[in-house]
């Protein structure tokens, strides 16, 4: 039996969950809300939902508080409702895990699309990390990616990640020594269908850049190559 996916809707517009709860159900969703962002890892925790919506401008918790809190808890993929032009807003997402978002007003029929791709990325990650490592890991450089449980091991310590992050991370960590262009990134990352800009490539490393900061021996282990895109450095 095939298991029905799930979508937590978190938005304070009580008209606006009725209705996309309505829609989604239509395509077979088992749909979830919340009204406010202040249940929400305990919500996640206990009902697992294949995916979230997230409102960024609600009163009290606002979205961005809300994914910031949840990411150390759950890599379950998030898609910010953001508002129309507000781009500081998409790139503070982008930083704190969102897989993608949508600027409201926006169609029920693109909002669909999105939550399809996202969940056919998030799919596709699961099994290529299947597939390319059948023991979990990918080891570089005394870096150790764990696939089962999307988080990079350092010696003793677990960082986790968010789930584009971590697939960010894969892509790079799998491709070490190779210099990846952009369009080679967000095709790894987001797939084909993925219509983003350029700069949340960039948002992405420099967050990755960030975590390993702190660990001199790996701080300069995703390097730029000007005029190409990135490239992870480092001997297995």
């Amino acid at each position: 039996m095939v298991k029905q996916l799930s979508i937590l809707i978190i938005d304070d517009d009580s008209k606006l969950r009725d209705l996309l709860t309505q829609y989604l159900d239509g395509y077979g969703f088992k749909i979830l809300t919340l009204p406010s962002g202040e249940k929400t890892v305990e919500t996640v925790k206990r009902e697992s939902p294949s995916l979230v919506i997230l409102d960024i401008m609600m009163p009290g918790k606002d979205g961005l508080e809300v994914l910031r809190e949840l990411r150390p808890h759950s890599n379950v993929p998030v898609i910010m409702l953001t508002a129309k032009g507000e781009d500081t807003d998409r790139i503070v997402g982008l930083e704190l895990g969102a897989d993608d978002y949508i600027p409201k007003p926006f169609n029920p029929r693109e909002l669909l699309a999105r939550i399809k791709a996202v969940l056919r990325r998030a799919r596709d990650s699961e099994r290529n990390g299947d597939t390319k490592n059948n023991s979990g890991v990918i080891k570089v450089a005394g870096l150790t990616l764990s696939i089962a449980h999307q988080r990079l091991e350092i010696g003793e310590e677990q960082l986790e990640l968010s789930s584009t992050e971590f697939k960010l991370l894969q892509a790079l960590m799998s491709n070490h020594g190779t210099p990846l262009t952009r369009d080679d990134l967000m095709t790894l990352v987001w797939g084909k269908d993925f219509n983003a800009f350029d700069r949340s490539i960039d948002v992405h490393i420099s967050k990755l850049r960030a975590l390993l900061k702190p660990y001199p021996e790996h701080e300069s282990r995703i390097r730029t190559v000007w005029g190409t895109g990135y490239m992870f450095v480092g001997e297995k």
